[in-house]
């Protein structure tokens, strides 16, 4: 019942305080710490590197609380996939979708985990000298013989394990691995170093950090990067495989996937506005997966009022896929330095759809802020604060 949860929430003190009640601009919020950064070290299968993605603390918190075992949750911009995923630790059933073919790369292997030793058996089989260099240009992330050992890797994956295919689950896990290890800037990444993981400069941009840094890119052992990450994502344990599961490459208003009155629990949350560039950021990722990143069709709204009528085509899709009394957990961040509040146009969003509107949560933690009128001084710009919109599918 949503009173029950709403109850739930209003008297969480687990870290040693009720939920500050407050109303603004006639949204009921409840701000409170439900997740400290103490609470961090989820799974380690989790730590695969995403642009603007939220921790597993966030699902596993409204999971844990408004679904059974066996319930579908479901998350239709699901990214590096930390919704089904976690899902599928507490042992429901997940589903996901992205616009982003390299989504689903990225997520799908995480849910039918391999063990380190058919990883070490797999990449012991491929000739890394056999092919010749492709795309040359990347010279400036790798070394010769580096980008050698990986144009073999990337062709012999593109042979063996197409995109569009569902592929032995080794050479998933082999590929999502190597998209994870490219750019980095420290030796267990490919390249020399660079930016994060989650953000590739274009090649001018790393001549530059070459030049200026006096740097070289070293030789890498590719194979034994993989091998090293993969233990380290499975150093808590190997994680069962999810027994069903449902991954598309969908935009999130029309996800044929998801039967109808299918989903106990959507988890989500959207690209904020034009903030994060994901084609540009991705572009490396895009080209070794042989993903044309140019032709994926990412939402990039300019205007308030572009990225609300987005937000309502996906909820009227939510409304369909939920079972009657189901949630959605709609999480938004503070964008332009809080001047736009994205969680009120979200509630607006969802007025008139078979939806009841419960609250806004926000999470606070010492190191974040809320909004001035809360009387929490503000700190740099950013996405600084977690606020997840309750909404509850009607039951008729």
């Amino acid at each position: 019942m949503p009173e029950a949860f709403a109850d739930q929430i209003r008297r969480f003190d687990a870290f040693g305080a009720p939920s500050l009640a407050l109303e603004e601009g006639g949204i009921p919020y409840l701000v409170n710490e439900f997740w400290t950064s103490a609470q961090r070290q989820a799974h380690s299968i989790h730590e695969i590197s995403y642009r603007a993605c939220f921790k597993p603390q966030l699902p596993a918190f409204f999971i844990t609380r408004l679904t059974e075992p066996g319930d579908w949750v479901f998350d239709p911009f699901m990214g590096r996939g930390t919704t089904p995923v976690e899902a599928a630790l507490l042992r429901r059933r997940p589903a996901g979708s992205d616009v982003n073919p390299l989504s689903l790369v990225l997520t799908r292997p995480r849910l039918r985990p391999v063990p380190a030793e058919r990883v070490a058996e797999a990449l012991a089989a491929i000739n890394w000298r056999k092919d010749a260099i492709e795309a040359p240009e990347l010279l400036a992330f790798y070394s010769e013989a580096t980008l050698r050992r990986l144009s073999a890797l990337r062709r012999w994956l593109l042979r063996h394990a197409p995109i569009g295919s569902e592929p032995d689950p080794t050479l998933d896990w082999i590929r999502m691995v190597a998209l994870n290890r490219l750019t980095g800037h420290s030796a267990g990444f490919f390249s020399v170093y660079s930016l994060p993981p989650n953000q590739a400069v274009s090649v001018r941009s790393q001549l530059r950090i070459n030049a200026a840094r006096g740097q070289t890119p070293p030789d890498r052992d590719v194979a034994a990067i993989i091998l090293k990450k993969t233990r380290s994502l499975l150093s808590d344990g190997m994680p069962p495989a999810a027994p069903e599961y449902r991954l598309s490459t969908a935009p999130a208003d029309a996800v044929p996937v998801i039967p109808d009155g299918s989903v106990a629990l959507v988890v989500t949350s959207p690209p904020f506005l034009d903030i994060v560039q994901y084609a540009e950021d991705n572009w490396l990722r895009c080209w070794f997966a042989g993903i044309d990143g140019a032709g994926v069709a990412i939402a990039r709204h300019r205007t308030e009022a572009a990225w609300q009528a987005m937000v309502r085509d996906c909820l009227a899709e939510m409304a369909r896929i939920l079972r009657p009394g189901g949630h959605v957990a709609f999480e938004v961040g503070e964008v332009r330095r809080g001047s736009v509040l994205l969680e009120r146009l979200v509630w607006e969003a969802a007025d008139g759809l078979p939806f009841r509107r419960l609250f806004v949560m926000v999470n606070r933690q010492a190191f974040t802020k809320t909004a001035n009128c809360w009387g929490v001084r503000n700190n740099s710009g950013g996405t600084n604060t977690n606020r997840i919109i309750l909404l509850q599918r009607a039951k008729t």
